[in-house]
């Protein structure tokens, strides 16, 4: 096994170490969460259901930050061909985010919560998080130290870290009385900030892909193109307006989910686009010799095409009525976080990995199944998650609902298709990140 980190490993790629490891953690917590719904003892007293749950989406959400951070940090240094204004300030910032994720682990282990949905750990521990995201900051705009004449990729990543920060601020409203002591005032704000979240991450990520593809590529075109400048700012739009599609339900605004059904996941259909082209523009040395990477980013082109087609469904709000609080909305966030975020991720992991001295043989037979065995499965499931969601979206609208208790009983088949193809999925993702975390450096073959 080679060693995941050692003097000569630049600090930025711990970030990345430490995502993978998160994200081994969110699956392994989603499996026992995928087992409780079949049978409710498991390890009930040692971890209940309301201590799995935030835990695998906090693993899940910091896999993504942690991965997102790593990349940039990473690509930030080769985009400027220097090192970064300091590498002190970003083992302060992981050092930050570190104590925070054990900390909020630790506190939903003792049932210690106090939050909201998504950060339902106790508000204090949201301090290092705000401290450490405030040094990424300023480690970023010391290290570009201009914006004039930048490709889109900085911009994005401007945008995604500014906002990241602004957003997250802005989900802790509901600890003001003010915001706090009215209903409508306080879901919109709550589900305004985490549809905003998303899209700072999506930023982030997006811009380091975008980064990525010109290095393969060997040139400048894709960063600096028309269609590159219309993803930023219909992704900067989306940012801050897509979020409306949740509060349809909600007797706010109208203008504001007007808006919001009209840019509805636009930046998608621009980003498959992009990947769609840059993908027809390698010659064959270039994917095979970038082969792990090119894998991953073709398959998120195959998931932006399918999580397209479901989030612009979702977001007719005929159809949103029925859809919103039920499986649907769980399968969207799977295709979105797994098969689009992970997947890039992933891409762009393998490509860092291997100029760090740890070159993957490409597309090995262990790295060949885990891909395959992780994209099939997260396919079921998908799909069992939209059936799953139809069925209870159909009891929900019912003049005669059947009980509760009856109607889950009917979808415990369905249940058990989750618990298979999570487990399969798992196996997948497991088997790529273990070659990730314990692959000796080789020589690249074909």
């Amino acid at each position: 096994m080679g060693t995941l980190y050692n003097d000569k490993t630049p600090f930025t790629r711990v970030f990345l170490f430490t995502g993978l490891a998160l994200m081994a953690v969110g699956l392994i917590f989603g499996l026992i969460g995928g087992l409780q719904y079949l049978v409710p003892s498991f390890l009930k007293a040692q971890l209940s259901f309301d201590k799995i749950r935030p835990l695998h989406v906090s693993s899940m959400v910091f896999w993504i930050i942690m991965a997102a951070m790593g990349c940039v940090l990473t690509y930030i240094e080769e985009h400027t061909g220097r090192k970064l204004y300091s590498a002190r300030l970003a083992k302060v910032q992981f050092g930050f985010f570190l104590f925070a994720i054990l900390s909020i682990f630790s506190s939903y282990v003792m049932r210690i919560f106090g939050g909201r949905e998504y950060w339902e750990f106790p508000p204090m521990l949201a301090i290092p998080i705000i401290l450490g995201w405030i040094l990424f900051l300023i480690n970023f705009l010391l290290s570009i130290r201009t914006l004039k004449n930048q490709p889109v990729y900085v911009w994005m990543w401007l945008t995604g870290v500014f906002f990241f920060l602004f957003t997250f601020l802005e989900s802790y409203l509901w600890l003001i009385p003010y915001f706090r002591n009215n209903v409508v005032n306080d879901m919109t704000i709550q589900w305004k900030s985490y549809g905003s979240i998303v899209g700072s991450w999506n930023m982030l990520i997006y811009g380091s892909s975008i980064f990525f593809m010109d290095k393969i590529s060997g040139d400048k075109k894709y960063s600096r193109s028309p269609i590159a400048f219309a993803i930023y700012f219909l992704g900067l739009f989306n940012l801050m307006f897509n979020w409306g599609h949740h509060i349809y339900t909600l007797p706010t605004h109208s203008f504001i989910k007007h808006i919001s059904y009209a840019v509805s996941m636009t930046e998608l259909l621009l980003l498959g686009r992009i990947i769609y082209l840059w993908k027809s523009s390698l010659s064959t040395t270039q994917k095979h010799y970038h082969q792990p990477g090119y894998r991953f980013m073709a398959a998120a082109d195959v998931w932006i095409f399918l999580n397209l087609i479901l989030a612009i469904t979702m977001s007719v709000p005929a159809i949103n009525i029925y859809t919103h609080g039920t499986h649907i909305t769980v399968a969207h966030a799977m295709g979105t976080t797994i098969g689009i975020n992970s997947m890039i991720l992933l891409a762009m992991i393998y490509d860092i990995m291997a100029n760090s001295g740890r070159k993957i043989i490409p597309f090995k037979q262990s790295l060949k199944f885990g891909y395959w065995l992780a994209n099939i499965s997260l396919f079921v499931f998908w799909v069992a998650l939209i059936i799953v969601g139809i069925l209870k979206a159909r009891w929900q609208m019912s003049v005669d609902q059947e009980p509760f208790g009856s109607m889950m009983s009917q979808l415990r088949p369905f249940f058990m298709i989750f618990l298979g193809s999570g487990t399969t999925l798992a196996i997948g993702f497991l088997t790529v990140i273990s070659i990730l975390l314990t692959q000796k450096p080789l020589s690249q073959s074909t």
